[in-house]
């Protein structure tokens, strides 16, 4: 009996150790990083465009309508930059914080009632910290008032040919009764076309390009260190803008643009389920599409004596590589089976 005992312990440790052998080796055999979704889970609504030209490289859903969350903020950027150019404002126009500036809540710079700050200060938070109450002083200063600010936001939206796109807030965040119907809504085309309009007419990049930088001296004695929402800068060669966004009802949004060898690419993604699928994606999309369009500048009609200087979209270098493309290898263009 104890012998037959034995032999059932020895055989059961026999299934044991083979068990917690291939649960190793299947371990092992797991792919070490994530697996890409489709493009059907990735996002609500994407689209590639060569930003010299504004040809499509890629679109799927394009016209999807959802809200853009904190990418709202460079449309609010846009009406600063028209103030700042008509003379109605400047980069050292002083801003003083109300109350109503620093209850907006969300992401911050925290500012305090009284405090005053240069506008571009505020633009650098709004843009790198992606801080709601920074947007709210800069649009209820410019302005007037933000309801006023808000007027401003829609008449460009529409002078750019933005016909799916309302604006109600400079900020993104959503009403309180979170209603998606009631929040800024947009499209990834829409918003291409507002993105485009930035690179070839303002100096975005000089805000969105920075990773880090400190906010609040001299004011304050101690600094708010500022760290920008795009996770591509740094990891992803040439990427220097433009502007991330999220919330419940928006999902993760991301506005990039990236610049090689004499190429400029843009691609909006709304409504991915998380920021890893979101920045994989708008990853791949930047890269097939910088592989795909042939080099060549993009115009920059902002006049010299402009207080704004149009960040550079990407000059044609002078060596061969900068001859015109080859007839015979056109243009690639992708796209997706309709299911």
């Amino acid at each position: 009996m104890a012998r037959l005992r034995g032999i059932c312990v020895a055989v059961a440790l026999a299934f044991l150790t083979t068990g917690v052998a291939e649960a190793a080796n299947a371990a092992r055999s797991r792919p070490t990083r994530p697996a890409v979704a489709d493009n059907q889970t990735a996002y609500k609504g994407a689209i590639s465009l060569d930003a010299a030209t504004g040809n499509i490289l890629f679109e799927d859903r394009a016209d999807t309508v959802s809200p853009p969350a904190s990418m709202t903020k460079l449309m609010t950027f846009a009406v600063l930059h028209d103030l700042i150019l008509g003379g109605q404002l400047k980069l050292q126009t002083p801003v003083t914080v109300n109350a109503a500036d620093s209850k907006i809540g969300g992401t911050q710079v925290w500012l305090k009632e009284g405090e005053v700050f240069p506008v571009e200060e505020l633009l650098y938070a709004m843009m790198i910290q992606s801080a709601n109450d920074a947007a709210h002083a800069l649009a209820r200063t410019a302005a007037g008032s933000v309801p006023a600010f808000v007027e401003l936001m829609n008449a460009k939206s529409k002078s750019l040919g933005m016909t799916h796109s309302t604006f109600r807030t400079p900020h993104g965040l959503p009403p309180s009764n979170r209603r998606i119907d009631e929040s800024d809504l947009t499209t990834p085309r829409d918003f291409a076309l507002l993105s485009r309009h930035l690179l070839r007419n303002t100096d975005v990049l000089k805000y969105t390009s920075v990773k880090t930088r400190p906010f609040g001296p001299p004011v304050r004695a101690t600094a708010v260190e500022m760290r920008n929402h795009n996770n591509l800068l740094g990891k992803v060669a040439g990427v220097d803008g433009l502007k991330t966004g999220f919330t419940n009802g928006a999902g993760f949004c991301l506005s990039a643009t990236a610049q090689r060898n004499g190429r400029r690419v843009l691609v909006v993604m709304m409504g991915s389920p998380d920021s890893h699928t979101r920045d994989l994606k708008v990853s791949e999309f930047l890269e097939r599409g910088l592989a795909s369009v042939p080099a060549a500048p993009m115009p920059a009609p902002i006049s010299a004596d402009s207080p704004i200087r149009p960040a550079p979209a990407g000059a044609a270098p002078a060596s061969p590589a900068a001859a015109p493309p080859n007839p015979d290898q056109p243009t690639v263009k992708f796209s997706i089976p309709r299911k």
